[in-house]
């Protein structure tokens, strides 16, 4: 993880954040929030909530009570202690793209995931120290039965990362599967529930509407103490008014209600406040990412998480370009400068995100980490205002008209004190053509290759692996056995 240590940026005055407050607590007031399980509006009931139907209607003092719950800052432990992340504070947590059924490389083209794919990029996750956390359903692995490549998925994370990782969402079932599968690497559900040891990314089905499935899966992943990223999943124009200030507001109201559920479930629970707020192009309804939308939705989200003190998951190198080309660049920028101006914790889709999320991209994750790389050497290195960084020996040895390429400032910095790409191309035009003229994918296709040769496997402790195969082995008997 890292220390964010760019000064926040506020998009909004405070009397445009007191604005959306306002207006969040008028949509969960007047209109409500429809929660599709039986548990979550028993839970509510039991507080003394206003229910009718699957709606519920919450007052502004309630709310606020359950968000004061919230603690700002939490531990997620990993399988090696050193790469134990802290979410919240000035620490920021970033995991690869999460989702798409397809798969892209520049020797295959697009084609559906495999497992074989999801490994891979598990790999390239461990062996990349820009990234923190193995994230969740990297890809869809098509090639396993939809009923049980949760389990695969799950020990996939844990077998060649040792850093932290999310569960499955889909069904209560499965989330109960990931709690079980964690509980035996840190040696019981007691050790997890101490210091958590997965997330849980759980969508809202906007507008205003949490569904059966992720409700069950919030409900036993904050049973279990597990921090759930609530996460409303707003394009402008079609979950949400073109009204961007209507956008923030219902978002904020959405995440809130979520996360007033969770408190309700187990007061002081870690959680997340998310958010997946684009819009759509008018002109053909396809989502778009890397617009100015985007951008100031990722700014003003933030800047809502940090006026409730709730951690915040947002940004992340999103595009809505097919291909690793220089409309994937610029709209990945155009997502990630908010995404630490903003202060963003936990980043999703921090690398290998292509086509809007429907595909992952072997050469996007190389080109996404070296946009991570600069960031971080921003962040880390920054500029130094000692007397090395000041440099007046240089100055003084080189004087009016000379130049700095001897002198001994530079000689003795020349080899660590700039950012030294690592694709990028930086030389002249005749040595890049006696090269091979490369272009920054076919580069990226190289390293990628060159990242899963030299991966090092972290390995596992023998007996927890044995525990592991077990449980799957059981549990895909179960599963399968139960639908014939």
């Amino acid at each position: 993880m890292w220390k964010n240590t760019f000064k926040r940026y506020d998009i909004l005055s405070e009397e445009q954040v007191q604005q959306v407050h306002q207006q969040a607590m008028l949509i969960l007031q007047e209109i409500g929030v429809d929660f599709l399980h039986p548990r979550a509006l028993d839970t509510f009931r039991a507080a003394g909530l206003k229910i009718e139907d699957q709606r519920v209607r919450f007052e502004r003092a309630f709310i606020e009570e359950q968000v004061k719950k919230v603690p700002p800052i939490f531990d997620v432990q990993a399988r090696n202690p050193k790469n134990t992340v802290t979410i919240g504070g000035d620490y920021m947590v970033n995991a690869p793209v999460y989702g798409p059924p397809f798969i892209t490389d520049l020797d295959r083209g697009r084609r559906g995931a495999t497992i074989e794919d999801f490994t891979n990029f598990d790999k390239m996750a461990q062996a990349t120290p820009q990234i923190h956390c193995a994230g969740g359903t990297i890809v869809e692995p098509e090639d396993l039965p939809l009923g049980t490549r949760h389990l695969d998925m799950v020990y996939s994370h844990i077998r060649w990362t040792d850093m932290p990782f999310m569960g499955s969402v889909i069904s209560e079932e499965n989330a109960r599967d990931s709690i079980e599968m964690a509980s035996i690497v840190f040696g019981g559900r007691e050790k997890i529930e101490k210091t958590p040891a997965l997330l849980a990314l759980v969508n809202v089905n906007s507008p205003l509407r949490y569904d059966d499935r992720m409700l069950g899966a919030l409900i036993e992943y904050a049973s279990a103490n597990q921090p759930v990223i609530a996460t409303p999943f707003l394009m402008a124009g079609a979950m949400s008014p073109m009204g961007l200030a209507g956008t923030l507001a219902q978002q904020t109201a959405e995440a809130l209600a979520g996360i007033a559920l969770i408190q309700l479930i187990r007061p002081g629970a870690p959680c997340i406040y998310g958010s997946f707020l684009t819009n759509i192009d008018m002109q053909s309804g396809s989502p778009a990412f890397g617009t100015p939308e985007s951008a100031m939705g990722i700014l003003a989200s933030a800047q809502m998480a940090r006026h409730y003190r709730i951690p915040f998951r947002g940004g992340g190198a999103l595009t809505s370009s097919k291909s690793p080309d220089a409309q994937a660049a610029y709209e990945s920028m155009m997502c990630l400068w908010p995404t630490f101006l903003g202060g963003v914790h936990f980043v999703l889709h921090a690398a290998g995100w292509l086509e809007s999320a429907l595909l992952a991209s072997y050469e996007k994750f190389i080109i996404d980490v070296e946009i991570l790389r600069m960031f971080e050497w921003m962040l880390t290195k920054g500029m130094p205002f000692d007397d090395e960084g000041f440099a007046m020996d240089g100055i003084r040895e080189v004087g009016p008209g000379g130049h700095h390429l001897g002198s001994e400032h530079t000689m003795r910095n020349y080899r660590t004190g700039f950012y030294r790409p690592w694709i990028s191309s930086t030389e002249n035009y005749d040595r890049w053509q006696r090269m091979g003229s490369r272009t920054t994918d076919r580069v990226a296709n190289e390293k990628w290759k060159q990242l899963l040769a030299d991966y090092k496997d972290p390995g596992i402790d023998s007996g927890v692996d044995q525990q592991l195969q077990a449980f799957i082995e059981v549990r895909r008997e179960q599963i399968l056995g139960a639908r014939v």
